[in-house]
């Protein structure tokens, strides 16, 4: 299979998957039916109650580097190979909504996250027919939504030691709201698992709707809590959270967690670029999104990247630099006005690295930079796809990270289509996961080196 050039508004129609923009958007993780929501206070409930300066705890007191910011253009393939999906565990049997995947350094072991609020586990070797369940947190988990339920995990960057791993997910209970949790990990080889009565909040946050709850934790290069946020859901963000840094919702939230506590579960790290604004939350590190769904730090330039759902008429991919920028929503949609519909204010927005239109998908599913071994051609390449068109797409990081990228590559176009996300293990090699036929794929390339 050769490469195809998708340039930013691809020429393809696939207006038949907009049935599925129910309120401007698709859902990464359909499921059945939603009722229509109820308003709730226009308010973000979060733990600890914020104060104008947050004070850290005593392991926290070390010195934060600087956030990383984009990196001189480095030299890619000027054609990056084909790609193929091959199943990435023979005989592992059909899941229930895998949502993410990671690999636990020292365990052999892969944890596969899955939506109703389990979390399996593989060997990394196989044998892979009977995954065991290693944390089963469905009595505390809301997913009466299409977009609720576990959403994220990520281990600490000190989990050899400490076993620490954290989870976002939607709250069973009256309210809608979002929760970030640490559990600890016990155990070695058949007997590791989550100890569940070792929960502690780091982080709760009220959700005015079901929808947009963003879905991504993890760490970065600097040893942070990277967080990413809806903007609070329905549609056209009603009450404007995402240019509001005095709010959590519509942000990537920046935290550090080490040495958290019940009292003091996090502290704000001494460089976040709102931390003495007192219009603004001090967790802020970017605002201005509407719902960044998967996010990932390219492990070689430390560059965080995000694929941003768009509302009606644009999909986002999106680089964050040193920390503080604005990327627009909902004044603009990509590089569209929204609100206004013309004539919109974009002094000091930042526009997104690279953008399609709805003849190109309708939910972008961000993906990862390859930095891996095993396809040198790929090296340097983002890959992402979108959730109703299917396929696997790409973009030189490099020059997308400090400007824009004129138009994206198609590596891969057969095969099982509703890609809900992508996994990168140890080496650096790359997954996707699929809602169609509820698989785990390994990226492979078909030709070339």
């Amino acid at each position: 299979m050769s490469a195809r050039r998708w340039p930013p508004l691809a020429l393809a129609s696939i207006l038949a998957a907009m049935f599925v923009l129910a309120c401007g958007g698709a859902s990464p993780v359909p499921d059945e039916p939603t009722t229509p929501p109820t308003a709730m206070p226009a308010s973000t409930a979060a733990t600890p109650a914020r104060t104008p300066t947050a004070t850290p705890t005593a392991a926290a007191s070390t010195p934060v580097p600087a956030t990383p910011v984009p990196a001189a253009a480095e030299t890619v393939a000027a054609e990056p190979p084909a790609l193929a999906l091959v199943p990435a565990f023979p005989g592992l049997p059909e899941l229930e909504r895998p949502v993410a995947m990671l690999e636990a350094p020292g365990r052999g072991l892969f944890l596969i996250a899955l939506r109703d609020g389990r979390v399996l586990a593989l060997p990394r070797d196989g044998p892979w027919g009977n995954p065991r369940t290693i944390h089963d947190q469905r009595e505390r988990t809301r997913r009466d939504g299409r977009e609720q339920g576990l959403l994220s995990i990520a281990l600490d960057p000190d989990f050899a030691r400490n076993g620490y791993i954290y989870a976002w997910y939607s709250v069973r209970g009256g309210k809608h709201a979002t929760r970030l949790a640490r559990f600890t990990a016990t155990g070695e080889g058949a007997s590791f698992a989550f100890d569940a009565s070792s929960e502690l909040t780091i982080l709760e946050i009220e959700q005015p709707f079901p929808n947009h709850n963003g879905g991504t934790i993890l760490f970065g290069p600097d040893g942070m809590l990277y967080l990413g946020l809806g903007d609070g859901g329905s549609g056209g963000d009603p009450h404007e959270h995402a240019q509001n840094p005095g709010t959590l919702l519509g942000t990537v939230v920046r935290i550090d967690v080490r040495g958290a506590t019940a009292d003091a579960p996090y502290a704000i790290p001494p460089d976040n670029p709102f931390r003495d604004r007192e219009d603004a939350r001090p967790e802020v590190w970017a605002y201005g999104l509407r719902n960044p769904w998967r996010m990932s730090f390219d492990r070689e330039t430390g560059i965080l990247w995000a694929g941003d759902v768009g509302q009606d008429e644009r999909e986002e991919i999106i680089t964050f630099g040193g920390g503080g920028g604005n990327h627009g929503w909902n004044v603009v949609e990509g590089t569209l006005c929204f609100s206004p519909p013309e004539g919109c204010e974009r002094t000091g927005l930042i526009p997104p690295v690279y953008e399609y239109g709805r003849d190109g998908g309708c939910s972008v599913t961000g993906g990862y930079v390859y930095r891996g071994a095993a396809m040198p051609a790929l090296r340097g390449w983002y890959l992402f796809s979108d959730f109703c068109a299917g396929g696997i797409r790409a973009i030189p990081a490099a020059p997308a990270a400090g400007g824009e990228a004129t138009q994206a590559v198609a590596l891969w176009e057969d095969g099982p289509g509703e890609i809900a996300s992508f996994a990168e293990d140890a080496a650096g090699e790359l997954y996707v996961i699929s809602f169609s036929g509820q698989r785990i794929y390994r990226i492979v390339a078909v030709e070339g080196p």
